[in-house]
């Protein structure tokens, strides 16, 4: 008896669409980048050209267990040297928002320039704000307000 393909595979609390193959439905993960993902198929030994629908359970939860442990090179991992630990990590989902809001704050709570950029909602690697980063629509001189008609 052949195993129907499921619709919605849940895997590290994303919904995935069935008919995508393993690989690509892994980019959907949050932190899970195209490199990372055929990584996770070889290390597991899946075929990366299933689809994820097809997977059993068991099958998941490898793939589950070997994201949030990876054991692969630390170029690939995408927190490397963390500023608390010191440890290469590879953060995903919630984790990975979290450390980012912690290392934003962290850096405006210092007073560093990349912060106080965060504050001001401007560019924090050197770009150029003449003609990018406007707030307001109109481009060069301010508009005038209309004003009414003189009365005779």
């Amino acid at each position: 008896m052949a195993q129907e393909t499921k619709r919605i595979v849940r895997v590290m609390t994303t919904d995935i669409d069935g008919q995508l193959s393993v690989e690509r439905a892994l980019r959907r993960i949050k932190g899970v980048s195209f490199m990372f993902s055929k990584s996770v198929c070889t290390a597991t030994q899946t075929d990366g050209k299933r689809k994820i629908g097809d997977l059993s359970e068991e099958e998941v939860k490898t793939i589950e267990a070997f994201i949030k442990d990876p054991k692969l090179p630390d170029w690939m991992l995408n927190r490397r040297k963390d500023p608390e630990t010191g440890k290469d990590l590879h953060l995903s989902m919630a984790q990975q928002q979290l450390k980012k809001r912690e290392d934003i704050n962290t850096l405006r709570r210092i007073r560093a320039y990349r912060g106080i950029r965060h504050e001001l909602g401007q560019p924090t690697r050197g770009q150029r704000t003449r003609s990018t980063f406007r707030t307001q629509k109109a481009v060069g001189v301010s508009k005038k307000k209309a004003q009414p008609a003189k009365k005779k």
